[in-house]
């Protein structure tokens, strides 16, 4: 595996790979702190793809003033023994000024109407800085296609928009969450979790678990599935509820009533950590 560390290096790779009469490229974007459900994003596009790109990239544009930009876990090493041993055939870890020349200030993107919806109302300028980082990377790699997890599925939900709204010639997949075999769903920022949290933060799960029961006994009102998850947060008074919305998952629109597709999910304080996590109701 190659680490590259300039735009035009994994812009000559790229378009070099597609000189291949056949190739496909796929590009797996990530912050770095791998994990198994980063493993698995590497794996799926291993499978779907010729040629595979890992970004490891911690992006400064998405994380607000008083968020965890500077303690976010770094691990280079690991990081690339994960990529390689996934099959990635290169690793693109520019340095900051590299995807911002200009300082982080310079030219974004914005995807009016979804970016400031679920987490991007709680953590406004979010997504600008997801969807800006996205674009630098799609126009340097020119995947055909960009894998990225469930867990973050509103910010899938602002990717395909920002892609179909550009017209860039990149697929995004959406790969299935990978959970610890306890149910907690595997993040890069549950390592701040102290055992008793680590705990706690179970309570995300649980609650996606009761709402998934109800559904299939036949409950579809969103106040009543709302309502259940938060009896379960009850439980749990030490966690500090963000979100617990039921929305349209193309539009991150709240809805009355589920149906198949309709996207529960969840944003809670687990001490000072926020954690996130979905489902997809069938």
């Amino acid at each position: 595996m190659k680490i590259l560390r300039t735009v035009d290096e994994l812009r000559r790779w790229s378009r070099a790979a597609r000189s291949t009469p056949g190739s496909i490229i796929g590009l797996v974007p990530t912050m770095g702190a791998l994990h198994a459900g980063h493993a698995s994003l590497v794996r799926a596009a291993r499978v779907a793809c010729t040629h595979v790109a890992v970004s490891l990239f911690v992006n400064p544009t998405q994380f607000g003033p008083h968020e965890d930009y500077a303690r976010y876990p770094r691990s280079f090493d690991a990081d690339c023994s994960l990529a390689a041993s996934g099959g990635a055939d290169v690793l693109f870890a520019p340095p900051v000024e590299e995807l911002y020349p200009n300082g982080p200030a310079s030219t974004f993107v914005e995807v009016p109407g979804l970016g400031d919806r679920l987490d991007g109302a709680s953590r406004p300028g979010h997504f600008r800085g997801v969807a800006t980082v996205v674009a630098k990377l799609l126009l340097a790699a020119e995947p055909d296609r960009a894998f990225f997890g469930q867990k973050d599925a509103a910010q899938s939900a602002v990717l395909r928009r920002m892609v179909a709204d550009l017209r860039l010639a990149t697929e995004i997949v959406v790969c299935p969450i990978v959970r610890d075999s306890d149910g907690l769903a595997i993040s890069s920022r549950n390592a701040y979790l102290s055992p008793v949290q680590r705990a706690q933060a179970l309570t995300l799960s649980r609650a996606i678990r009761r709402v998934e029961s109800l559904v299939a006994e036949g409950e579809r009102r969103a106040e009543a599935l709302i309502a259940a998850a938060r009896e379960i947060f009850a439980a749990e008074p030490q966690i500090r509820i963000d979100f617990l919305a039921l929305v349209d998952w193309s539009t991150l629109l709240p809805v009355e009533t589920a149906a198949p597709g309709t996207l529960f999910a969840v944003a809670a304080f687990v001490g000072s950590t926020r954690l996130i996590d979905n489902t997809i109701l069938n």
